[in-house]
């Protein structure tokens, strides 16, 4: 995993090489089916309600927090290049960022990265020492998905 935060660019970067062909991870993020189970820190669950994966299709879901609290997440897919990056923006109710997710092939595996640029000055700096360690986890979920489900037709 490699994290570049830049606080005057509004910007974080996170990325790590997941043990799967490129195909396995897009399909990963790119059907909802496969989405719900990893997508969010460690100890979250996922409702999708909506998930219309089309350059300016929303996706709507609630993470459930192990709190018990629940958050409601509006995003709206700006841009889709099968295989190599998706583009969304993160509405309120709490962060407004734009989210590059590249999808880049090493040999076998493929490297994706969080790009996320965020609309507010500060912002940053007030969330940097959770979405950090946030975006970890959901890596951590990413590759726990991919290997459980290496010999299920589900993902490919």
């Amino acid at each position: 995993m490699d994290a570049i935060v830049d606080t005057k660019n509004k910007t974080i970067v996170s990325s790590r090489v997941i043990d799967a062909p490129v195909h396995i991870v897009f399909r990963a993020f790119s059907n909802a089916e496969n989405l719900k189970h990893w997508w969010g820190p460690a100890g979250f669950t996922n409702t999708i309600s909506k998930f219309d994966f089309k350059p300016g299709g929303a996706w709507k879901f609630v993470l459930h927090g192990p709190d018990g609290i629940d958050y409601p997440n509006t995003c709206e897919f700006v841009e889709i290049v099968e295989h190599e990056k998706v583009v969304f923006i993160h509405h309120l109710p709490v962060h407004v960022f734009t989210m590059t997710l590249g999808f880049e092939p090493i040999g076998d595996k493929a490297r994706f990265t969080f790009t996320m640029v965020f609309e507010a000055q500060g912002e940053v700096e007030r969330i940097q020492q959770y979405v950090v360690p946030a975006n970890e986890q959901n890596f951590d979920r990413l590759e726990a998905f991919i290997h459980q489900h290496a010999n299920s037709s589900k993902h490919d």
